[in-house]
């Protein structure tokens, strides 16, 4: 879809400093900022930074150039970072660095990019080295910055950045890999990482993600700019992500990973197994205690569950991002029954957070027992996705897409998952990696996408798996040989969903019915039938002048829509709860009603 470039922002302005005096909206800034904002607001400790505006994006994106004004005014925006840190961009001392992250108005986890440490330098290497007594840790931080430059910027591939060879050795190495030589100044530097985080908008995984999921084309990203903290500078330093309650069961209880001196990529990337937080607790408890503290005042004042990325930099806490969470289908229920229960929530804000394809995950086919001893277990690690899924175990994300077009059961068995894998993912029945934890990418976005995830299951397991039949338990974090029988749930002998179904029977404008529920006396079109009426795309053309309807396609999102638009006086269908939530969903779309109020996060 093409961009057409908007004017400048108000007052000619294409950035805005972020110091929680105001809330921008999500649309100019992006959820990121927007949650950088409202954190300052709530005097949480947050690095400094600015963002450049989505209308910047835009106009970057219909000209191909950086819109005018922009770089003078990331110029201005730098040496506001400089006053708030008392550090200077590239100057002597503990020098100021900064990341260069992505952040779409729109939640898109992990489908655009990050540029960590930019600033740094030869110069500033020696005396970041100088001012910390420690060269291993401003070599470590030079190497980051190269590995995360090269591969987003110059789209580098294969090259390895060996902390030895210094950065003599890494242009070589870059070079070599793009042809492309490392900017001179780390100013030139900065305005790459700005057009590199404006292209990763159109991204093959970004543009997947967003046809995925409904998501338009033209919003574009913001980008914010933040002053660095160091979770690799020592012993007690760190960094990692904390859920307000369980993603994965929906317990009202903290839940979350850290990793010592690390910095936040290695804990997304799912390159290294994080520990628990008790972790951080043992080590840094004031940082701890200050940890849930700010956990319980976001919940509090965002009204929802939120995942929470921070740092720890010689034992201080730092914020650097709040989100909405996201949460496995069965937290997803437990947290809207919980928080309506708490007073936190409405029934309707209950309603609008539990999906229908959460739902029908929920009420899918599961593992019809226990799996005995005379199972085999292949692969086992962290559940981070519950559910079952089972097929053939394919190593690389297009052959699964292609397999999965043939109607194929594949389940995508990766080292890691990237967002280059995004499309494998979302035609898999289920996930396995060999590394990361709960908050690495192929956990975020399996739950994100109710698909089974199991993680961390050790080296070695790609080539074991490659090919076999086998089914992956996502709750329990175990993947077994061959394809085990399988039960559908029944949704009226869980209380959970029996409640969000009486909530959603008050609620929804369309009546949904089982099919023992018919009346008597109406005439029901039975699309099982009737030609098209299994196609979602057909069914609104099928449906023209029918009263009600049952069969085929009637209970998809699609099917209710269409049902709505028809003025059907009801369908039938099974399971009921997923429709009504659909025809609910549809019906505050159409209203454009929005219960929540807390942007998402990329």
């Amino acid at each position: 879809m093409a961009i057409s470039a908007p004017p400048a922002g108000q007052d000619g302005r294409w950035t805005l400093r972020l110091d929680g005096s105001e809330l921008p909206p999500p649309a100019l800034i992006g959820g990121k900022a927007w949650s950088v904002a409202r954190m300052l607001s709530l005097g949480l400790p947050v690095p400094p930074a600015f963002v450049i505006s989505t209308e910047a994006c835009r106009a970057y994106l219909a000209s191909g150039a950086m819109p005018p004004g922009l770089e003078d005014q990331i110029r201005d925006g730098i040496r506001d970072l400089e006053a708030r840190t008392g550090h200077a961009f590239g100057g002597p001392g503990v020098p100021l660095l900064v990341s260069v992250r992505s952040g779409a108005p729109i939640s898109m986890p992990g489908m655009m990019d990050t540029i960590l440490n930019l600033g740094i330098s030869d110069a500033t290497e020696a005396h970041l080295a100088q001012a910390t007594g420690d060269a291993g840790f401003a070599r470590d931080t030079h190497r980051r910055f190269y590995d995360l430059y090269a591969s987003i910027v110059c789209k580098a591939v294969g090259a390895e950045f060996d902390a030895e060879a210094g950065s003599t050795g890494w242009n070589e190495a870059l070079q070599a890999a793009t042809g492309q030589a490392m900017p001179d100044t780390i100013e030139e530097r900065l305005f790459a990482a700005v057009r590199a985080v404006f292209d990763s908008w159109n991204a093959r995984r970004a543009r997947r993600y967003r046809q995925h999921h409904g998501i338009p084309d033209d919003l574009g990203t913001a980008v914010t700019i933040q002053a660095m903290v160091f979770g690799n500078l020592d012993d007690r330093s760190g960094t990692g992500v904390l859920f307000s309650r369980n993603p994965l069961t929906g317990t009202h209880e903290p839940y979350g990973e850290y990793l010592p001196r690390a910095q936040g990529e290695d804990v997304v990337s799912g390159k290294f197994t994080p520990e628990p937080l008790s972790r951080m607790a043992e080590h840094e408890p004031q940082a701890h205690a200050d940890l849930l503290h700010a956990a319980q005042v976001l919940e509090r004042e965002n009204g929802d569950v939120q995942d929470i990325e921070f740092t720890v930099q010689q034992g201080k806490l730092y914020l650097l991002q709040t989100r909405a969470a996201k949460r496995a289908p069965e937290a997803a229920v437990q947290i809207a029954n919980d928080m309506v229960a708490e007073g936190t929530i409405t029934p309707a804000q209950a309603l609008a957070r539990v999906s229908p394809a959460q739902v029908r995950s929920l009420l899918a086919p599961r593992l019809t027992q226990d799996p005995g001893p005379e199972i085999e277990v292949l692969a086992q690690g962290e559940g981070a996705s519950p559910g079952v899924g089972r097929g053939v175990a394919v190593t690389d994300a297009d052959e699964a897409e292609a397999r999965a077009e043939t109607g194929e059961e594949v389940v995508l068995v990766r080292a890691i998952t990237s967002p280059e894998d995004v499309h494998g993912m979302i035609v898999a029945r289920a996930v396995v990696t060999e590394t990361g934890g709960s908050t690495s990418h192929a956990a975020v976005v399996g739950r994100a996408l109710g698909l089974p995830s199991v993680v961390g299951c050790g080296a070695g397991v790609v080539e074991a798996l490659k090919g076999r039949q086998i089914t992956v338990e996502g709750s329990m974090g175990k993947v077994f040989a061959g394809l085990l029988d399988v039960s559908t749930p029944d949704e009226g002998s869980d209380a959970r969903l029996a409640q969000l179904a009486d909530w959603a029977r008050e609620a929804s404008p369309l009546r949904v019915l089982r099919p023992d529920q018919a009346p008597e006396g109406v005439d029901i079109l039975d699309l099982l039938h009737t030609e098209g009426g299994e196609d979602p795309e057909q069914i609104a053309r099928v449906l023209k002048g029918a009263r009600a309807a049952k069969g085929g396609a009637i209970g998809s999102d699609e099917g209710v829509r269409a049902a709505m638009d028809e003025g059907l006086d009801f369908i039938l269908c099974t399971p009921v709860l997923p429709a009504l939530l659909a025809a609910v969903h549809y019906a505050a779309e159409k209203a454009g009603d929005s219960p929540d109020s807390q942007p998402a996060v990329d």
